[in-house]
């Protein structure tokens, strides 16, 4: 895997991104830390030095002798020991020097109170001077002698942070590979799948930023499963009642074939033309069906939907229907009500109750349709009453079920109407309920939506 491959798939990686920034931050902050407390060390060391000429200095400044022996030694006394880093020499008021350490570097006699950096035997000093009435103190170290003991306390500073770095960068490693352990195994889990397992995802153990994801995730597939399991009661539903009609034109283009007079030939094209009028039928309720399922498992959002609106434009387009049968359609009340819900879906409620009016109301009826905002219930209400036969109360259950029809029904239909009726009214928290009507007295179909 090449470098710019390998870089890739460690940027579009969750565990490789947080490691990447994780144990470069620790690496910056350590380099960081380090240098400050090198610097910190450092100057902390030179402030010590300086602490200890001056005390050295103030602690000769009354003890120093005032003569000294030709090896430059205090009278009576031993040289006093001492190295090429730190100098001690004492002047007396004249400008004759009375003491000095046992050491070889040669100082100017130039003297600034005081601390102050002097050039000197190819090297740089840091001296501090002070005076008293009688003498001049003046102690000096070697820069260089300085800076390397300061340089080696520096570094046992920051020898803890260097051997804490890498322990730090395991413990950052070992936290991020458990705590998206959970990731991977939901992984595993998809990965792990048939097409048809539309099963929850388990999200326990989940970190808080990853849960809402798999819940999603399982929402989805609940959705996916919804949409599937309709496809599959659509076309099996479809596959059988489309078995019997299909079957009964095959026989009636049979009987045609076989008929031998006008009067027989009339007879079965109008058999013929009943069967294709009850197999369209049939296809486009199953159509209708399988849309307004496709809507439900979609999901669709829902928008404000004015029922009156609604309850017009049906009328309207099934009003050459009523007039084919002389059947009186009406718009009784229409008043002004919305709902939340899905325009499509609702127009064809409206459709299916108006139209199963028309259908099973006899020549010359009645079917009235109105719709009542009634604020003291919360509710909006939508009735469709006809003047035809109604059903009885035994079966007014029985008629939400998918091809169910009542018994001795003369007019067409494949039981769907209801049945699509009903779904929708549920999906839209409606609440649908069949009666006799009390004005007209055949069906009255009454769907109470909340306000």
């Amino acid at each position: 895997m090449s470098l710019k491959n390998a870089r890739a798939k460690l940027t579009h990686s969750l565990r490789g991104r947080l490691l990447w920034y994780l144990l470069a931050a620790i690496t910056l902050a350590a380099i960081a830390q380090a240098a400050i407390a090198y610097r910190t060390a450092l100057n902390d060391a030179n402030d010590i030095f300086d602490y200890h000429m001056q005390q050295m200095a103030l602690s000769l400044r009354s003890r120093a002798p005032l003569a000294t022996s030709d090896d430059g030694a205090p009278p009576g006394d031993a040289p006093v020991p001492g190295s090429d880093d730190m100098v001690v020499q004492v002047w007396s008021p004249d400008g004759v020097r009375v003491f000095r350490s046992a050491s070889h570097a040669r100082l100017p006699q130039l003297a600034v109170l005081g601390f102050s950096n002097v050039k000197a035997n190819g090297t740089t000093y840091r001296i501090f001077s002070i005076q008293t009435s009688n003498q001049t103190v003046q102690v000096a170290q070697d820069l260089a002698v300085r800076r390397a003991m300061a340089g080696n306390l520096a570094l046992r500073t920051i020898g803890p942070i260097g051997v804490m770095m890498p322990i730090l960068m395991l413990v950052v490693w070992l936290v991020v590979s458990r705590s998206l352990d959970p990731v991977a195994r939901v992984r595993r889990q998809v990965a792990a799948r048939q097409a048809d397992d539309l099963s929850p995802v388990s999200d326990a153990g989940l970190p808080d930023e990853v849960r809402p994801l798999v819940q999603e995730l399982n929402l989805l597939f609940g959705r996916v499963r919804t949409a599937f399991d309709a496809q599959q009661n659509f076309v099996a539903d479809a596959a059988h009642e489309l078995r019997t009609p299909l079957a009964a034109l095959k026989l009636q283009v049979q009987s045609l074939a076989r008929s031998d007079s006008a009067e027989a030939k009339d007879v079965a094209v109008a058999r013929l033309n009943a069967g294709i009028e009850r197999a369209t039928r049939l296809v486009e309720q199953l159509l209708v069906l399988a849309r307004q399922e496709a809507s439900a498992a979609t999901g669709t959002p829902p928008q404000n939907v004015d029922l009156a609106g609604v309850a017009r434009r049906a009328v309207a387009d099934l009003v050459g229907v009523a007039q084919a049968k002389d059947i009186d359609l009406g718009l009784q009340r229409a008043d002004a009500a919305e709902v939340r819900g899905q325009p499509d879906a609702l127009m064809i409620l409206l459709r299916n109750l108006v139209d199963n009016a028309i259908k099973y109301t006899p020549g010359g009826g009645t079917v009235d349709v109105s719709v009542q905002h009634d604020p003291g219930a919360r509710a909006i209400v939508v009735t469709v009453e006809d003047s035809g036969p109604g059903i009885p109360p035994e079966e007014r259950e029985r008629v939400f079920d998918r091809f169910y029809r009542v018994p001795g029904s003369d007019a067409a239909g494949s039981g769907l109407g209801l049945a699509i009726i009903k779904a929708i009214a549920e999906r839209h928290g409606a609440v649908l309920a069949l009666g006799q009507s009390a004005m007209l007295g055949g069906l009255e179909a009454r769907v109470t939506f909340p306000a």
